[in-house]
């Protein structure tokens, strides 16, 4: 049972971390919903956001490769990964500072409903405008709109937020194309997310017990390959559609929410 539950959990993670709908409001529903112990979930839900994130490492190998390489002396590699970790900075500082006080006032389902359904309208709204995006390359993202960004990451401290929804919204709103947008995000993922998990993982690596072992690993693979199947999913899916379908699953999914919690 709890190899099922640790699937089920992995699936969710990787199905959701990269898309506009919130992994974490999904995760507490669905470990709610698996009755997951209480005392195992916070560490396995660190290991199955690893997982996701090593899926994003290795989809993206190439180009991180290359980007580390040109980055000894080409001023545009450099100027990416700049713009990166200064979008990396808001939601990492803000998250540091109140993180506990998010997970013991926030982590509820129905401050996760609410955030689907607000986020879902938003999207929505969004998607109704005419896009005029400006940058169709990722390497010719601006400083304003990497600020920008990582602005709209804070937003995503918020359970139910999404944090890919807030990025890549963000960064249409400030000109990128959506699949710059998308990529951006992605690239976001890798210090946001590594460094939220290690984080967590530092905290929680005395509480681990041999036991819990075969459900960690169960969980990170079913993440890693559940996520990596989603990114390359997904980046196709951006080439030439836009987020409605998700704005319109996020606000049905929220009012069920309500509804039957």
């Amino acid at each position: 049972m709890e190899a099922f539950k640790a699937i089920i959990l992995g699936v969710v993670e990787g199905a959701t971390e990269f898309l506009p709908v919130s992994s974490t409001g999904h995760l507490i529903v669905a470990a709610d919903w698996l009755n997951y112990p209480d005392a195992q979930r916070a560490t396995f839900e660190i290991f199955i956001q690893l997982g996701a994130i090593l899926a994003v490492y290795w989809h993206y190998r190439k180009e991180l490769l290359d980007l580390a390489r040109r980055a000894t002396a080409d001023s545009s590699a450099q100027g990416l990964i700049a713009k990166v970790l200064v979008a990396f900075l808001p939601a990492a500082a803000v998250g540091f500072l109140i993180h506990h006080w998010i997970e013991d006032h926030l982590f509820s389902i129905h401050a996760v409903a609410w955030a689907l359904i607000v986020g879902g309208i938003i999207i929505w709204l969004i998607e109704l405008r005419p896009q005029r995006p400006t940058v169709t390359a990722i390497e010719a993202t601006g400083w304003r709109q990497a600020i920008w960004v990582g602005v709209a990451q804070v937003t995503s401290l918020f359970p139910g937020v999404s944090r890919a929804a807030a990025t890549i919204v963000g960064g249409m709103l400030t000109g990128l194309n959506r699949p710059v947008a998308t990529q951006f995000s992605f690239y976001l993922a890798l210090p946001t997310l590594t460094a939220a998990s290690l984080f967590s993982l530092a905290k929680a690596a005395k509480t681990i017990t041999s036991g819990e072992a075969s459900s960690l690993a169960i969980g990170f693979v079913t993440a890693f390959v559940t996520a990596l199947l989603v990114i390359r999913g997904f980046l196709r899916y951006v080439q030439s559609h836009d987020f409605r379908p998700f704005a319109y699953y996020r606000i049905v999914a929220g009012v069920f929410l309500l509804l039957i919690w």
